[in-house]
C-alpha cells in the first residue's frame, strides 16, 4: 500500500513541477534583477554566499519593492496597532456587553500570539515575495511555546494546486535536509537503509532531499478523528529512497498553509506581480546606467593617441602627471582620439523617467506620497483624498489578501487556541454563533473612509434643512448614524456604550426630568399657599388658609 502511495505522490509531484516550469524563467529574471537573494531554483541555491547582484547597477527596483513590502506591512498588519477584530454577524448580539468583552479579549490574545511568534517576520517576507513574484507561501504549524510557528518559503521551493473553488489547497515541496536532521525528525526506525548507512558511516552533514506534501484527503473515514482520517493529509518521504517506506503520514483539520496571490486570472494557480510589470523598465534602467557610467568615463578618462616615437616610454596620464616627447617631430603631442564632449542631460532625464515608472509599478510613489511632498500647509482634506487615491490603486489587492492570507491566518490561529485551551470562557449567548473578522488596519480604514464623505454630506444637509423644517429630523436615526460612523472609523467597540446601557441611561434621565418638571409645577402652588397663609382675616386671630381648611372640616373621613 505504501509503495502504491509513494508512486502516486511522485507522479503528481512531477505533474505539478511540469505545470510550474513555464514560470521559472520569468521568476529567475526577476530574482536576478530585483531580489537576487530570493528564489531557489537549484539545489546549489541553498546556503550559497556567492555574490548575486551582478545584474544590478541601479538598485531603484529593489528599494521600490522594499517600500511596497514595508507599506503593506504597516498598512495591513502593523504590529504597533490593532489591525483586526473579531465580531458576530448579528449586530444586536454585538451590543451585548459580555459578548463584546469576550470578543475583544480573544482578539487581544491573538495579537499577542502573533507578536510572540515569528508571524510578523513571515508576513513581511510574504509581502516581498508577492511584490516580486506574485505568489507567496508559508506553512503554519502548531508550536508548544508560541502556539504557532511559520515556515515561509521562497519561490521555486514549492508547487501549488487549486481546488474547484479556485483556492490553493495542495502544496508539494522539496526539503533539503542533512542525514542527522532526517534521523532527528523522523526517527532511525522510519528512514531508508541508505540514510542508516550514511549515518553509521559518520556522514551526518550529507544532504538528502525529502518531499513533503499536503493535499485534501478524499479517502478518509468520516467520524474518525485520528491523524490519518483528517480533512488534509500530510506525507513525508525520501525522494531517492531505496524502498517504498514513507517517513511520516499524518493530517490536519484545516489546510495549514497561507498561499496569497497578488493578482490571478480565473483558473491560474500562480499570480502576477508588480515585479513582472516592472521587469522591462528594470532591465532598461540597468542598460541606461551602464551607458551613463561609460559617458562619464569617456569624459574623465578619454581614449588618447600617442606618437609612435613615444612607444615604450613611461606616460603618466593622472592629474599632474608628466610625459616627455620630442617636440621636433610633427604631431608628437598626446591627444584624445575624438572629441568627447557628451551631453548627459537627456540620458539623465530618461533615467529619471524610468525610475518614476518603476516607483509607480511598485506603488512606492503612493506609499511615500506624503514623505516626498515638501510643501507646507497640506490640509487634512488633501491627505484624505490622497488616501482615497491609494485605495483606488491597491483596493482589489487588499481584498484578495484579506481572503487568501489574513482570514485563513486568523482561522488557523483560532483553531490552535482551541486546541491549546487558552480561549477565555465564552458567554452562553455565543453558543452556536458564527464569528467574522473585521479588519481595522490603516489601509482597511482608508477603504472604509471612502464612504464617510457621503455620510458627512448627508448629516450636514439634514442639519441645514432642519433649520427651516425641523420635522426632517424624524428621518435621521442618530444612534444608527453614530454606530455606522464608528464602525467606518474603526473605533474600538469598548469605548462605545451598548444599546441596553443607553436605554437605562436615557430612562434615568427621563425620570429625573419628570421629577424636575413635577417639582417645577408644584412650586407655584406652594408659593400660592404661602401667600394665602400670610393673609389675616377680619377677626385678626386667623388667616385665609386656616379659614379654608376649617371650611373643609367634615368632608374628610
Amino acid at each position: 500500500m505504501e509503495e502504491l502511495k509513494r508512486e502516486r505522490y511522485l507522479k503528481r509531484k512531477q505533474a505539478l513541477w511540469n505545470e510550474r516550469s513555464s514560470y521559472l524563467t520569468h521568476w529567475r529574471e526577476i530574482s536576478d534583477h530585483i531580489m537576487p537573494r530570493t528564489g531557489r531554483f537549484f539545489e546549489s541555491d541553498r546556503n550559497n554566499g556567492k555574490k548575486k547582484h551582478n545584474n544590478i547597477i541601479n538598485s531603484k527596483a529593489t528599494r521600490a519593492l522594499n517600500t511596497l513590502a514595508s507599506g503593506m506591512m504597516a498598512g495591513m498588519t502593523s504590529p504597533a496597532r490593532p489591525w483586526f477584530r473579531l465580531a458576530t454577524p448579528d449586530t444586536d448580539l454585538m451590543e451585548f456587553e459580555p459578548v463584546r468583552v469576550w470578543l475583544d479579549k480573544t482578539s487581544r490574545i491573538m495579537r499577542e500570539i502573533f507578536a510572540r511568534s515569528n508571524t510578523y517576520n513571515s508576513l513581511h517576507q510574504m509581502y516581498l515575495e508577492l511584490g516580486a513574484y506574485g505568489t507567496a507561501f508559508t506553512f503554519v504549524s502548531p508550536n508548544f511555546d508560541d502556539v504557532l510557528r511559520h515556515f515561509p518559503m521562497t519561490v521555486g521551493e514549492y508547487a501549488l494546486a487549486i481546488d474547484s473553488n479556485q483556492q490553493v489547497k495542495t502544496v508539494y515541496r522539496e526539503i533539503p535536509m542533512t542525514v542527522s536532521q532526517v534521523i532527528q525528525e523522523f526517527g532511525k526506525e522510519n528512514v531508508s537503509t541508505n540514510i542508516i548507512n550514511k549515518y553509521d558511516a559518520g556522514n551526518l552533514d550529507q544532504w538528502v532531499t525529502v518531499i513533503h506534501l499536503v493535499e485534501p484527503r478524499y479517502d478518509r473515514e468520516y467520524g474518525k478523528k485520528d491523524a490519518k482520517n483528517k480533512a488534509f493529509k500530510s506525507v513525508y518521504f525520501e525522494a531517492a529512497a531505496d524502498g517504498s517506506k514513507l517517513l511520516r503520514e499524518s493530517g490536519f483539520d484545516e489546510f495549514p498553509g497561507l498561499a496569497p496571490r497578488w493578482m490571478v486570472l480565473q483558473g491560474d494557480v500562480y499570480g502576477s506581480s508588480p515585479g513582472m510589470e516592472a521587469l522591462g523598465d528594470v532591465k532598461s534602467l540597468q542598460h541606461k546606467e551602464l551607458r551613463n557610467a561609460q559617458c562619464i568615463d569617456y569624459q574623465t578618462k578619454p581614449p588618447i593617441q600617442i606618437p609612435i616615437n613615444m612607444k615604450g616610454q613611461e606616460i603618466n596620464s593622472l592629474p599632474g602627471g608628466v610625459a616627455y616627447y620630442d617636440s621636433s617631430s610633427q604631431n608628437s603631442g598626446i591627444k584624445t582620439q575624438f572629441e568627447v564632449n557628451l551631453n548627459q542631460q537627456y540620458l539623465m532625464m530618461d533615467i529619471d523617467r524610468t525610475e518614476r515608472r518603476i516607483d509607480q509599478a511598485f506603488y512606492a510613489d503612493l506609499f511615500l506620497m506624503l514623505a516626498n511632498d515638501n510643501r507646507s500647509g497640506i490640509t487634512a482634506t488633501e491627505v484624505a483624498e490622497r488616501h482615497e487615491e491609494k485605495m483606488l490603486m491597491v483596493g482589489p489587492v487588499l481584498e484578495r489578501l484579506h481572503n487568501e492570507m489574513l482570514n485563513p491566518l486568523i482561522d488557523i490561529t483560532f483553531a490552535r487556541m482551541v486546541q491549546a485551551g487558552i480561549l477565555p470562557p465564552a458567554p452562553q449567548e455565543l453558543s452556536g454563533q458564527n464569528l467574522q473578522v473585521d479588519f481595522v488596519s490603516t489601509l482597511a480604514q482608508a477603504q472604509q473612509l471612502v464612504g464617510l464623505g457621503s455620510l458627512d454630506r448627508y448629516a450636514m444637509t439634514i442639519g441645514s434643512i432642519a433649520q427651516m423644517k425641523p420635522d426632517v429630523l424624524d428621518k435621521f436615526d442618530a444612534d444608527q448614524f453614530a454606530d455606522v460612523y464608528a464602525q467606518r472609523l474603526g473605533v474600538d467597540p469598548s469605548v462605545l456604550v451598548a444599546d441596553d446601557k443607553v436605554a437605562i441611561i436615557r430612562k434615568s434621565r427621563q425620570e429625573q426630568m419628570a421629577q424636575q418638571q413635577q417639582m417645577a409645577m408644584m412650586q407655584p402652588m406652594a408659593d400660592a399657599a404661602a401667600k394665602i397663609g400670610s393673609i389675616e382675616t377680619e377677626a385678626g386671630n386667623s388667616n385665609a388658609l386656616a379659614d379654608v381648611m376649617q371650611g373643609l372640616t367634615g368632608y374628610t373621613t
